[in-house]
């Protein structure tokens, strides 16, 4: 019955989902005695649903006797990206009431794609109702992606997975035994059957960790929703304004792991010859950096301000050290989320805004098939076993690899395909950089707000400078390309290659 039901075009099963979500926070402003949001949340969810039970009916006998194909799927959620956000702005944009409607298209863009940037820079400006909406909508546009890399980017050889297989980009990988062979629609209903309760009871965990650690209910709901999407929504402008202090840091620090490898909650799609979390390079790697990272900021307040004479306590030199690690993790997930000992690590390593450092870190990304954004790790991963072969055939240039045959795959055919994907990327990020600059930004602004709209970081924009970028003071142009950035950060160019290929399109 799911998968016959994922035979609708998938813009219209998410506008249904959407309606459906509406209610919530209709239901969470009537409790807090705001009628004007809470009717539109309701006007606009009963609009929505009433549009999508007609349009289902009247295409219906129609649609049960095809099946979409998988890059049907992959252009279904291309223009879901696209559309949906008008429909998830009106009710945000009735509730706003003093802002554009651009505006509210934008920032619903920013939450569904996980993004995380706010046009709104001063949290009370919003209701607690439109916070949650756009912690809902973030959660949900995490759980979109997750489901989606399962059963439509994994089988295409998407998303990262073309490092690892041997089939072109935008093809099936079925025939290699990774994947099973099943229809689109089975594999997608499959993959929401299994996927959204995990996801569900992560978030229901974090939260009720959140809240053990002093962090009041609702704010502590809306920052377990944004780590486990890692868009770094927060209704009270971060972190640090919190109350669950450094156990309510650990605990989002543990759930934040789950965006640098798949395997930390599945088995399938193993990109090495031995199984096991242990031994998955995204993982090895993103501990890597989260370790080496830290102490290159730490080991700094040595190194680059020797001229500080001042002696070194425990208590400051830990918080420091810890702020540096938590923070670090949070970038390279692509959250955004900053420690409240950030300002102490920043102070202890001697640098006043540290904006290469977590550009760096949001660029690299986290693991396939996660929520995270970004390169991937796994694709970074390709990149150095195949610098590294470089560098000893330079030295012994008779030898020989020793690598199992994944290992030379990916450090051949992977780290070519790798290779293009960065470079579309680079591509990208100077087409987006030109067109905001175009746009009215200078150049280091525009830089900034490109690659946290290709990383899917929202935060970086008010992390990475001195002076925080407003995107709100951006003409009706620049907010475009932020929005179509945020498009092409979230399904990735070599998709969007993919789709214009003939070859993907065939029954």
């Amino acid at each position: 019955m799911t998968a016959r039901l994922l035979r609708f075009p998938l813009f219209l099963i998410l506008t249904g989902i959407a309606a459906l979500m509406m209610l919530l926070p209709a239901l969470d402003a009537l409790m807090r005695d705001d009628t004007s949001v809470a009717r539109a949340f309701f006007y606009a969810g009963l609009l929505g649903l009433a549009a999508v039970i007609s349009t289902g009916l009247a295409i219906s006998g129609h649609v049960a006797r095809r099946e979409p194909t998988g890059a049907q799927h992959l252009g279904s959620l291309l223009l879901a990206y696209l559309v949906l956000p008008l429909y998830l702005a009106l009710p945000f944009y009735e509730g706003v009431q003093t802002t554009s409607f651009l505006n509210a298209y934008v920032e619903m863009m920013s939450s569904l794609t996980t993004t995380g940037a706010t046009l709104f820079d001063a949290p009370g400006r919003l209701a607690d109702s439109l916070h949650l909406w756009r912690g809902l909508v973030g959660w949900g546009g995490g759980l979109l992606i997750w489901i989606s890399a399962s059963a439509v980017l994994a089988p295409m050889s998407l998303g990262g997975f073309e490092v690892t297989v041997r089939a072109e980009p935008g093809q099936d990988d079925a025939m290699l035994g990774r994947f099973q062979r099943a229809l689109p629609s089975r594999r997608v209903a499959q993959a929401a059957r299994v996927l959204t309760p995990v996801y569900l009871g992560l978030t229901l965990v974090l939260w009720i960790a959140l809240m053990a650690g002093g962090e009041r209910a609702f704010v502590a709901l809306i920052h377990a929703m944004s780590t486990m999407a890692t868009s770094g929504i927060s209704p009270i402008g971060g972190l640090h304004n919190g109350a669950s202090g450094l156990g309510g840091e650990i605990a989002i620090f543990l759930f934040l792991v789950f965006a640098l490898s798949r395997l930390t909650f599945s088995s399938d799609t193993v990109p090495t010859a031995r199984p096991g979390l242990v031994n998955d390079p995204e993982f090895r790697l993103g501990l890597a950096l989260v370790m080496t990272v830290p102490l290159v900021l730490f080991a700094r307040h040595w190194i680059g301000s020797i001229e500080l004479a001042e002696p070194v306590h425990p208590i400051e030199a830990l918080h420091a050290l810890w702020g540096a690690v938590f923070t670090v993790l949070s970038f390279l997930s692509t959250t955004g989320f900053e420690s409240a000992d950030w300002q102490a690590s920043r102070a202890w390593s001697g640098l006043g805004a540290p904006g290469l450092i977590l550009m760096g870190l949001a660029m690299i990304g986290g693991g396939v098939a996660t929520t995270a954004g970004g390169v991937r790790l796994l694709r970074v991963y390709a990149l150095y076993l195949h610098a590294h072969r470089e560098f000893e055939r330079l030295v012994h240039p008779s030898s020989v690899g020793r690598s199992s045959g994944t290992g030379r795959r990916i450090r051949r055919q992977g780290a070519y395909i790798a290779w293009i994907f960065f470079m579309l990327f680079a591509l990208t990020l100077t087409a987006v950089t030109a067109a905001l600059a175009a746009a009215g930004l200078d150049f280091e602004a525009a830089l900034i707000v490109a690659l946290a709209g290709l990383s899917t970081t929202g935060p970086l924009i008010t992390s990475a400078t001195e002076d925080p970028i407003r995107l709100i003071e951006l003409g009706s142009f620049g907010k475009l390309v932020f929005s179509v950035a945020m498009v092409l950060g979230r399904v990735e160019t070599l998709a969007l290659v993919a789709l214009i290929n003939p070859a993907a399109w065939r029954e």
